[in-house]
């Protein structure tokens, strides 16, 4: 994996640098942090996963079944879509308390997009990008903090997922997590009462939830396979 060589963002260096909004579909599976669980599991399930290069839990939302594949935006609908932070604040990132770009980023110009400086002051595009880095850095502990509770609590479980769709393909989803909701309804009062007061009960029924959204996203995969004969 090539290691990204970071840029501190400076007004006299980047003066001229231009920043474009998301564009194309997005990757299939994107970290989200729990401030965003009511908003993603509207659209796509949320399942917790593990990180490949570090063996830790993280949040994410499913957007599609197979890389590439973006089922959960329903802009055709009139439905908008939902862009999670990891993905609004692509190409930046905080490096010492410090806003830091990734200059290879293709999100980056000089002659397309919104600017980041206007007369050496912070633009509104830049706002938006140091807004989102401020609540996915408190948001990634805030999330760890939830799935910490779930794992003390035994309530996480793994979840295979087997879909067959009209064309004859067949995926299974493997390496997925969610919370068991029998395992919910066997606490005692006290951990239910600690998990309420926190906010996690909240959001392991919003978990939950969203799972309906498996049959949603793939009954919309094989519609547009219809419509694809």
């Amino acid at each position: 994996m090539a290691v990204r060589q970071l840029e501190a963002l400076n007004p006299q260096v980047h003066a001229d640098l231009r920043v474009r909004a998301w564009q194309g579909q997005k990757p299939h599976f994107v970290q989200i942090v729990v401030s965003e669980f009511a908003m993603a599991a509207t659209r796509c399930p949320i399942f917790v996963t593990k990180n490949q290069d570090t063996g830790e839990f993280f949040a994410g939302a499913m957007f599609g079944f197979s890389p590439g594949e973006d089922l959960a935006s329903r802009e055709d609908e009139g439905g908008g879509s939902f862009l999670p932070l990891d993905l609004e604040r692509h190409g930046f990132y905080i490096s010492d308390n410090d806003v830091a770009i990734d200059p290879q980023n293709p999100c980056f110009s000089e002659t397309d997009g919104e600017p980041l400086f206007v007369d050496s002051q912070v633009s509104d595009a830049l706002r938006r990008k140091q807004r989102a880095l401020t609540l996915l850095k408190h948001g990634v502990a805030e999330t760890a903090d939830f799935i910490a509770a779930m794992l003390a609590a035994k309530l996480m479980e793994p979840i295979d997922i087997s879909l067959r769709f009209d064309d004859g393909e067949t995926l299974d989803l493997e390496g997925l997590y969610t919370v068991s909701l029998d395992a919910l309804g066997e606490l005692d009062d006290d951990t239910t009462l600690k998990l309420f007061r926190s906010g996690h009960l909240q959001l392991a029924y919003c978990m939950i939830g969203s799972l309906k959204q498996v049959s949603v996203l793939a009954e919309r995969r094989n519609r547009r396979l219809t419509q694809q004969i």
